[in-house]
């Protein structure tokens, strides 16, 4: 699947859950390519295991799209494990895995700075219904796929709260805004944040009555956060704990912040911003 699974502890070099355990760095040396779907923080673990074993040609793709412990994109871990941006690519985009199985089609960028790598991926997936583009600008989809699932929970806040449409509206138009704005301050374009990786995947994971992120957000109105868990929970906590950008300077990220620290206030949070809006 096309989707980051959680972690299953003890079974990190098993095929599947309760299969045989093999030799993860004999069989990866073998391969032509080597798809990365963990949560980002086993990504250097893993990469600095795998790299003396991978064929000098091997592709590492990931499809991870949270932050490790350090703050670090899949993109950076991967940097940092293997010493040049030349020799993975990262993949990201509304691509619901169960849609993929069932035939749909799916669409992504592929971040890498060699257009032969795009190539290759671009003929891995052939004959799919996965659709490719390709982008050199591997900071701005690596940032545009972290950052969605932080303002996806607002959606689903608001889908609670019954707020509806027309405010669905606005957060579109303004969290596109504010995305662009940080990615571009983290060094990535604001054309790749219009596109697949940034508004494709943002208004599939906000709208899709799948998301995970979504409902994570109608908890989050319930007054669930105790038990709220995801990519974008950590990624916001990441964040502040590393000082990555002044969450303040940007109100609809600041306001997913707040919700999760008081969120029996929700209701009353929101209304407070909607106040604000009047001066």
């Amino acid at each position: 699947p096309l989707r980051p699974r959680p972690a299953h502890p003890g079974c990190e070099d098993h095929a599947t859950p309760g299969a045989p355990p093999f030799d993860l760095e004999s069989v990866a040396s073998r391969q032509d390519a080597v798809l990365f779907g963990r949560p980002s923080g086993r990504h250097l673990d893993r990469a600095a295991r795998l790299r003396p074993r991978l064929r000098r040609d091997c592709l590492c793709l990931s499809i991870a799209k949270g932050l490790d412990d350090r703050g670090r994109t899949s993109a950076q871990a991967l940097n940092d494990a293997f010493g040049s941006g030349d020799v993975f690519a990262v993949m990201y985009g509304p691509m619901i895995s169960e849609e993929l199985r069932a035939g749909r089609p799916g669409f992504a960028q592929v971040g890498t700075p060699r257009a032969g790598a795009y190539e290759s991926i671009r003929r891995l997936f052939a004959g799919t219904s996965l659709y490719l583009e390709h982008t050199a600008d591997v900071t701005g989809i690596s940032w545009s796929a972290v950052l969605k699932n932080v303002y996806a929970l607002l959606f689903g806040v608001a889908d609670e709260l019954q707020l509806g449409d027309n405010m669905r509206g606005y957060l579109a138009a303004t969290v596109l805004d504010e995305l662009t704005r940080i990615v571009t301050g983290l060094g990535g374009s604001a054309e790749t944040a219009r596109r697949l990786a940034g508004l494709g995947d943002l208004i599939t994971t906000a709208t899709s009555a799948g998301s995970h992120h979504r409902e994570l957000g109608r908890r989050l109105a319930r007054g669930g956060a105790g038990t709220l868990e995801g990519e974008g929970v950590h990624t916001l906590k990441m964040i502040r704990i590393h000082g990555l950008f002044d969450s303040t300077r940007h109100p609809l990220f600041d306001l997913v912040g707040r919700l999760l620290a008081e969120p029996a206030t929700t209701r009353a949070q929101m209304q407070d911003f909607l106040d604000h809006m009047r001066g």
